[in-house]
């Protein structure tokens, strides 16, 4: 959760404080309904269900709260995992889950004081976390205690470690590999469509060491290439990495302090225009330094194409254009990578890129009402450029309108046919079809 979710999340509490008698206290002892939590054995988990009832007329779509019952992994495949911060505190984050007025949960919560973990929602079921119904309905949501404007005083060791015992857990139960198109932030989920670029989230901030918690997952940023190496991943050390954003939705400038987040420029000097994501500022406005503003920093582990250099600074590919970021000689700001990326396949001049990976219309039931296969974001990869990425993303619609799985095609789930691949395309991953390009390993 972010801001965004803020003014939902307080007028949340007053309804979740009429309803307080039929909610599960947060102290309440797991196991009441005989659930056990899916959790690695070194880690403290308790079981607390969030809400899953109808709230108003069963034949209008969309009362209920506050998840979809499905048959994961069987039905449809756990392909990422997806961080969040709650924006209210532990207890609070639990009753909301708890009342079905408010129509959103994740899988597990996590505490900032002694990293217990509390899962709400079974994997195998669809939690309402990541604003993006593909995405939901392909992964596994986390929410850890905090306010990603005041990171640093949330996000504990003890959360990291916990966080990074349960993903561990979940990546290797589920086959989700363990880099950062696969476990992402909620910063890094892709809007639906182009017009809902604007409506997309920022946590968890740019004051999670994104470093620290993937070392904990076993994957430190170390050379894996040779230097002047096509591939870089970001290695900015979060300690010494001190930047001043401003939260803009408030109005406050946020204290100078260490950061994951490095900013881009649209030229090689610090006097250039920052970067602008092209689906925030449409109007061709440069970008800004809010820490909401996503497309003009780029975070620490994700990877990125180099697309040119110059003393000092390096450019690289980022949602479809050239951006700029300081890498002085002596500060590992950037590091050499083997790995894969994804370019459009001779011929093509540019590649359309989507933020979901639905069927083709023709792939549904003649008798069934197909929905739409998904529009192109503003972003395109174009003849020359290249984006990390290349792992198959699933294909697939989970059609769940109501919360009556009896009616027709009601929670059914419809795999497509054609092929798509992961792309790190800026800040936020999105999803190519595979028969527009070619995904080549370098180093």
């Amino acid at each position: 959760m972010t801001s965004r979710r803020r003014t939902r999340l307080a007028l949340a509490l007053t309804a979740a404080g009429a309803l307080s008698a039929a909610l599960l206290a947060p102290a309440a002892q797991a196991g009441a309904d005989g659930v056990r939590p899916d959790c690695p054995r070194s880690l403290d988990c308790d079981w607390v269900p969030a809400a899953y009832q109808q709230t108003g007329d069963p034949a209008d779509k969309e009362t209920y709260g506050n998840y979809d019952t499905a048959d994961r992994p069987h039905s449809n495949k756990i392909k990422f995992i997806v961080l969040h911060d709650t924006e209210v505190d532990f207890d609070t984050t639990l009753k909301i889950f708890q009342n079905p007025l408010n129509k959103t949960s994740a899988h597990y919560v996590v505490r900032s004081s002694d990293g217990h973990v509390t899962q709400m929602v079974k994997n195998k079921d669809v939690a309402w976390q990541a604003g993006n119904w593909y995405l939901n309905t392909h992964s596994i949501g986390i929410e850890q205690e905090g306010f990603a404007a005041e990171g640093a005083k949330w996000y504990t060791p003890e959360m990291y470690r916990a966080t990074a015992k349960l993903v561990r857990h979940l990546a290797a139960r589920y086959d989700i590999p363990l880099d950062r198109q696969h476990i992402i932030g909620h910063d890094g989920v892709p809007p639906t469509s182009a017009s809902g670029t604007k409506n997309m989230h920022w946590d968890p901030g740019p004051y999670w060491d994104w470093n620290r918690f993937m070392a904990l997952l076993g994957g430190p940023t170390a050379p894996t290439a040779p230097g002047g190496a096509e591939l870089v991943t970001v290695s900015a050390d979060f300690k010494r990495n001190k930047q001043a954003f401003r939260d803009c939705e408030k109005g406050v400038d946020l204290p100078r302090q260490g950061s994951s987040a490095v900013p881009l420029y649209t030229g090689p000097s610090t006097g250039s225009p920052l970067f602008a994501d092209p689906g925030l500022h449409p109007d061709g406005a440069p970008g800004t330094n809010c820490a909401a503003d996503w497309g003009s920093k780029i975070s620490a582990t994700q990877q990125a194409v180099v697309a040119d250099r110059a003393p000092g600074w390096t450019a690289i590919w980022w949602y479809g254009e050239k951006a700029w970021l300081r890498t002085p000689d002596r500060a590992r700001v950037i590091t050499p990578t083997a790995g894969h990326v994804v370019k459009p396949k001779a011929g093509r001049a540019e590649v359309p890129v989507y933020g979901v990976a639905y069927p083709e219309k023709s792939e549904y039931p003649a008798d069934h009402t197909a929905p739409a296969v998904g529009s192109p974001l503003v972003y395109t990869i174009k003849k020359g450029q290249a984006f990390p990425g290349g792992g198959e993303a699933p294909t697939g619609y989970f059609y769940a309108p109501t919360i009556d799985s009896s009616k027709p095609y009601d929670h059914t789930y419809f795999a497509g046919g054609r092929k798509y691949v992961t792309v790190q395309i800026g800040h936020r991953i999105g999803f190519v079809r595979a028969s527009d390009v070619d995904v080549v390993r370098v180093r």
